[in-house]
């Protein structure tokens, strides 16, 4: 029997954690499906509520409800993509046993599945919304996904970096955990940046996620006023920044990880 090439190796490794990683998804719970759908509902509901509760029918140029679930859903992106992909070594530990398995395998694919499954979510509730009566057609899809892209990338490196820690520093899970309710307030997912007086701005711009919040608002409607000072750049080179620093670490740390 031929031997098999590399690529072929790690393609089959990836689609082997690929397919175990969305039965457990799906199928891990009774409700572990409905719990995919039913979160970003829930804080997309109760937000436009909120709004809605001080009357406002408009942020910033932009119709509130459509505001509010595009950027619940850009930085879900992000938070589901990051700290699933963070736990994806340590719930994977019993396949170490196998040579051609490594750690990083696990963040990767956990990680491209977590974006899978975000834009599937997405387009259902898109769906939901634009029969609801929200005009929620995006005038620039390319911009669109070229952010949530960006946040996913974010969300990858985050991921690739903070597994190595939850790996060798038990204690480490729980701290990044806490890190993500102060994110979730200072990227502007409910309150819009462009409001907030200087220098106060220019402090939350250096959260690269909020300028995918933005970017991705702005790719669904020309009329919304973003933030000045936004860039996909910034998101990007950050992002990148995060993806190879982490490869570095779980290159240097690969058999501490595998071992631990």
């Amino acid at each position: 029997m031929a031997e098999r090439s590399s690529p072929a190796i790690v393609y089959s490794v990836w689609r082997a954690l690929f397919l175990h990683e969305a039965i457990h998804r799906f199928f891990g719970t009774r409700s572990a499906w409905v719990w995919l759908l039913l979160e970003p509902l829930v804080h997309i509901v109760f937000l436009m509520f909120l709004l809605t509760a001080v009357r406002m029918r408009l942020v910033v140029g932009i119709d509130t409800a459509v505001w509010a679930m595009v950027g619940l859903l850009a930085f879900f992106m992000f938070r589901r993509t990051a700290m699933r992909a963070m736990m994806a070594v340590e719930a994977n530990v019993s396949v170490f046993t196998y040579r051609q398995l490594l750690p990083v395998d696990t963040v990767l694919v956990r990680a491209a599945l977590e974006g899978f499954l975000m834009l599937l979510i997405s387009l259902v509730l898109f769906a939901g919304g634009w029969l609801y009566g929200l005009q929620l057609l995006p005038a620039d899809p390319l911009a669109v996904l070229g952010a949530l892209f960006g946040l996913w990338l974010m969300g990858l490196g985050f991921a690739l970096v903070t597994s190595v820690a939850t790996r060798l520093i038990g204690e480490a899970g729980e701290m990044i955990g806490m890190l993500m309710i102060p994110l979730y307030f200072i990227s502007g997912v409910i309150f819009p940046l462009s409001r907030v007086p200087q220098p106060y701005q220019e402090w939350l711009l250096l959260n690269p996620v909020a300028h995918g919040l933005e970017a991705a608002r702005l790719g669904f409607s020309p009329l919304y006023q973003a933030v000045s000072g936004m860039s996909l750049s910034y998101l990007f080179g950050f992002a990148l920044t995060l993806v190879f620093l982490g490869l570095a670490l779980q290159v240097r740390f690969a058999l501490r990880m595998r071992a631990q």
